[in-house]
């Protein structure tokens, strides 16, 4: 695949979701180092219905979540389905609570 110098950046700042709910059987999705900023673009991710692993790491909205120190408790409250963020096993308050 050829692309011609500065089409690979205007490609990545039009990077979209829309459309990712057809993946109904999509269990892992690795998605790093993209340009997602926001949460409403994020958010799209619970329409997939089996996606258990997500890797995010180097996206705007990853790192500035995890510099506040809250990126995996706003992640996983916005796709709840997440066992697994970025390597790292999700685990539940009421998880927790249980153990």
């Amino acid at each position: 695949m050829f692309i011609r110098k500065g089409t690979e950046e205007k490609f990545k700042n039009k990077l979209k979701l829309k459309g990712i709910h057809v993946m109904k059987k999509l269990k892992i999705l690795y998605m790093s180092n993209n340009l997602v900023k926001d949460w409403a673009e994020f958010v799209k991710l619970a329409e997939l219905p089996c996606l258990e692993d997500l890797v995010f790491v180097g996206n705007p909205l990853e790192e500035k979540h995890s510099a506040d120190g809250n990126w995996i408790e706003e992640a996983t409250k916005r796709v709840p389905k997440l066992k697994k963020l970025d390597g790292t096993p999700v685990i539940k308050e009421d998880e927790e609570e249980d153990n």
